[in-house]
């Protein structure tokens, strides 16, 4: 199992400075987020659009404290399973874990479109933009959960099984590892080649692929990971929170994809 002494070998912790730890998972976020802010600018630049470097520093900024607040509400809401009624502080200690893509999703397009309304800016165009280097985001965030040994997959004899710390003593799929290449480099490379054209695909177009990729992907990688131990299975079935959140998100994308060809609007910087 190669993959399980190369997971043996990591660190969560990238950088100890006295009573100070830096982990890779706040690392994740601040390359994801820089990364996202460096794609975006040079697509509005590609795309000749009147988007300045500040306006995507606020968007980052804006987007930053929407992902952060909104994934922390969701995983509290639909995950907690009534943990955080008993212990309302506990939600708002980041440092225990718990995030969810979905709110992180539904954060970043609120904090987003804050920026754009105060900034003139489109909306729609700033959210085909966002998502085209959303994906980086996704592949270091997933990097990271396989570092801290989380979100595991169901036990495999597979030769890339492993044995994570939390998970027993049995070899299990690096769903983590699925999800970075799915959720993350296949979905980047799909929305970077589609932004290659000039002019611009209409608006909605990436946005909507987006959602339908990213429900697609995480429906599917969802029948091998381990659903959370205080949920389970929903409904008595093989549904886990994550497919249940996912399959709105497909409907959603495929919406979006069907009015952005009949509308056709044109991607632009400020209304």
């Amino acid at each position: 199992m190669w993959l399980d002494a190369f997971y043996h070998s990591l660190n969560p912790v990238a950088l100890s400075l006295g009573p100070l730890s830096i982990r890779w998972y706040g690392l994740a976020y601040l390359v994801g987020f820089v990364l996202a802010g460096v794609v975006m600018y040079r697509t509005a630049q590609r795309w000749k659009l009147n988007i300045t470097p500040d306006d995507v520093l606020n968007l980052m900024v804006g987007i930053s404290f929407g992902v952060i607040v909104g994934a922390r509400l969701f995983y509290v809401i639909f995950y907690g399973a009534g943990y955080y009624i008993a212990h309302p502080l506990d939600a708002f200690a980041l440092s225990q874990g718990g995030m969810s893509f979905h709110g992180g999703l539904v954060g970043a397009v609120i904090g987003g479109s804050i920026v754009c309304k105060a900034s003139g800016l489109s909306i729609p165009t700033i959210c085909d933009l966002g998502v085209i280097g959303a994906p980086l985001g996704l592949f270091f965030g997933r990097c990271a959960n396989f570092i801290n040994g989380e979100l595991w997959g169901k036990p495999t004899n597979l030769p890339w099984g492993v044995m994570f710390e939390t998970g027993g003593a049995v070899y299990r799929h690096p769903s983590q590892l699925y999800e970075a290449l799915l959720e993350g480099l296949v979905m980047f490379a799909i929305l970077y080649v589609l932004s290659r054209k000039y002019p611009p695909r209409p608006q909605g177009t990436f946005i909507g692929t987006f959602l339908m990729l990213y429900g697609i992907f995480r429906f599917v990688v969802e029948f091998v990971r381990v659903p959370d131990e205080q949920l389970g299975y929903l409904f008595g079935s093989f549904i886990t929170m994550g497919q249940l959140l996912s399959l709105p998100l497909v409907v959603l994308g495929i919406v979006v994809l069907v009015m952005a060809r009949r509308l056709d609007s044109p991607q632009v910087g400020r209304n």
